[in-house]
């Protein structure tokens, strides 16, 4: 299998090709293909990745998928299996811009969401799209993961071209998730285990976690109550006391709003 990376210069690149070589007993992915439009990034991740190879703890006879850089769309996009899209279009200037834009007018400045957001959009849909018609003409087969900001809206402009083969997915929920596994004493992992069930409405950077059941008792009430607890949760960090008392107050009877940035 070739998994291609758009954005193959960002710096999650190294924790997917980690991700990738772990689980290849499960998933074979053969090579994995970056593309870049920078290609000083591109030559430090190629090197990073090596590295990463070099080092891994694969067993014997287990090989670490082979690496192959490049500053061509259609080269990059030709014969993979899976695409993997993280582009930013406007690299970091862009998003300062935007959010300083709307923070500078009173309004959330947020990538996602708001004027912010949707100047983001207004930049990468075009982007995304012509991206997705090369993916429709060379790799039509393929399954493309869109990991581009905004999710919803550049997920949505992709599957005009891609219909049901291309997934936005987002890493908020399961980063929350995590963080409050650990303030109940849980390990971080324990529902990618199934030793937690959480119950998450919610999409991207919107969502409430409305309960965290182990052994059939939620824990999310006792969570809630625990103020020393909620200390070492961002979210309720940056909503300070408001998320304390109004949480406690509606945890029996509404969901609980755990999460609005980015």
């Amino acid at each position: 299998m070739i998994l291609t990376i758009l954005g193959g210069g960002g710096f999650r690149v190294p924790l997917v090709y980690e991700a990738v070589a772990a689980a290849r007993d499960r998933v074979r992915v053969d090579e994995v293909v970056l593309l870049d439009d920078d290609p000083g990034r591109l030559a430090v991740m190629a090197e990073v990745l090596a590295q990463a190879g070099r080092d891994s703890s694969a067993p014997a006879g287990r090989q670490v998928p082979r690496v192959r850089a490049t500053t061509d769309l259609d080269e990059a996009l030709t014969g993979a299996d899976v695409i993997f899209s993280a582009v930013r279009v406007g690299g970091t200037a862009g998003r300062t811009r935007d959010e300083r834009v709307a923070l500078g007018e009173g309004l959330l400045g947020q990538e996602t969401v708001g004027p912010g957001g949707l100047a983001y959009a207004l930049r990468t849909v075009p982007e995304v799209d012509r991206i997705a018609a090369r993916i429709a003409e060379l790799a039509p087969r393929a399954w493309t993961i869109s990991f581009t900001n905004p999710a919803s809206i550049v997920t949505e402009a992709m599957r005009a071209r891609l219909g049901d083969r291309v997934v936005g997915i987002c890493d908020t929920p399961i980063s929350l998730v995590r963080r409050a596994l650990r303030a109940v004493g849980l390990d971080a992992r324990a529902f990618d285990r199934g030793e937690a069930e959480i119950d998450y409405a919610g999409l991207n950077h919107l969502g409430w976690l409305r309960g965290i059941r182990v052994g059939g008792e939620d824990l999310l009430p006792g969570l809630l109550a625990d103020d020393a607890a909620l200390a070492g949760l961002e979210e309720a960090r940056l909503m300070g006391g408001r998320l304390a008392a109004g949480a406690r107050r509606r945890a029996q009877r509404v969901p609980v709003l755990l999460r609005l940035h980015a």
